[in-house]
């Protein structure tokens, strides 16, 4: 048969999320992925779930997977970079390919794909998560309302109702989020920041006490790239994560359980980021767990001469039916719409984009509220 939807990383976190919202939608859906026991509650409810073992490491298989899927619109969730071979192979295909989003120095290859899809009148988006991804979109929406652009802020902010370690999203990014340098644009140059350099204590509107730092994120890239001819000179991105988890990430980064550095334990090379991403697999989330995320953008400019800023907000909780996602839902949810967005042809463009250059902010914002993920605009919901 013929799939609707191939999800790449279907096994881990967020390939399940998008997942499901798309088999509850009535779509078809392949799951690949290499740990198949964790989509088996899946497979056994929707009889248009199939699961297909895939390793993309061995790219040749992989591209023989995707082409025999018979699906024309592939979502990729897969941990590790492998966003550009993916874009590549789906661009050759003829197959409409999005993703959660990649490292700057990723995206800037990814887009290079633009003549590659525009030539088989498909389309590849980086970056269809919460942030990026709403994030982009609640720009995209804030720029049009504004003659130039100055500064631009982006993060999020998140909590939960008990405070124990849940892993907030993947760990294997918040690893790299903690060690890699930040970027940010001054002045329409890239700028690095050493990692966890500047730590600020935040109280979030909807999240309260949180612990903010620069981490390294595509937004300022793509955000600089689409809106410089607006004027846009300086953009930051910032990671917030309320104390008990900062101190949790923390300690686990200094103890070196982040380092890709091999080691030798029983006579068998490691490496420990791997094994710590692994006994994470296993932390779930405590009886009644709740959690609660502000996806926000500030945006200064001017309209009509005079200075303006405008202040957009995403609020996500955990949602009844998805209790044991608690708020990634504004990760894997989004995919779902945007994947479903170019099926229906709501996103109609061709080529290689980020969110914030061809998802009609709308609709989007439409189908979010669905999920009851609010969006606001300088305080009042505007979905």
């Amino acid at each position: 048969m013929a799939f609707d939807f191939i999800v790449l990383g279907g096994t881990g976190t967020q390939g399940r999320i998008v997942s499901k919202d798309l088999l509850l939608r009535g779509y078809s859906v392949l799951l690949c992925g290499r740990d198949k026991p964790r989509v088996d509650k899946i497979l056994s409810r929707f009889k248009k779930a199939q699961f297909q073992y895939l390793d993309l490491n061995n790219l040749t298989t992989a591209k023989k997977i995707i082409k025999d899927s018979g699906s024309d619109i592939l979502v990729n969730c897969a941990e590790g970079d492998w966003n550009v071979e993916v874009a590549e192979i789906c661009g050759k295909l003829g197959i409409n390919c999005i993703d959660l989003g990649s490292e700057i120095w990723l995206t800037r290859k990814q887009l290079e794909f633009d003549g590659l899809y525009k030539k088989n009148k498909i389309i590849h988006i980086t970056g269809c998560g919460s942030v990026p991804g709403i994030g982009n979109v609640m720009l995209a929406h804030a720029a049009a309302k504004f003659d130039t652009l100055k500064d631009v802020e982006c993060g999020f902010a998140w909590n939960s109702n008990i405070k124990k370690f849940v892993v907030p999203y993947s760990i294997g990014t918040i690893v790299e989020e903690f060690t890699f340098p930040a970027m940010i644009i001054k002045n329409g140059k890239i700028v690095k920041k050493v990692a966890l350099e500047k730590i600020e204590e935040w109280n979030d509107s909807f999240a309260g006490k949180q612990q903010a730092l620069y981490v390294q994120h595509a937004e300022p890239y793509t955000f600089y790239r689409y809106f410089k001819n607006q004027g846009l000179k300086n953009v930051r991105f910032y990671a917030e994560f309320p104390p008990h988890s900062f101190n949790t990430i923390k300690m686990l980064m200094d103890l070196g359980l982040g380092s890709e550095k091999m080691i030798l334990v029983n006579g068998v090379k490691v490496m420990p980021v791997e094994v710590l991403i692994e006994v994470l697999k296993n932390v779930k989330p405590p009886r009644g767990y709740r959690e609660v995320e502000d996806l926000w953008v500030t945006v200064i400019g001017k309209k009509n001469g005079k200075k303006k800023t405008t202040k957009m907000q995403c609020l996500v909780k955990t949602l009844k039916g998805w209790e044991d996602a608690g708020s990634n839902i504004d990760t894997g949810i989004p995919a779902s719409i945007m994947a479903q967005m170019i099926k229906n042809k709501i996103i109609a463009k061709k080529g290689c984009f980020a969110p914030e250059a061809c998802v009609p902010p709308a609709p989007f914002f439409a189908e979010l509220r669905k999920y009851q993920m609010v969006v606001y605009e300088n305080g009042k919901a505007i979905n």
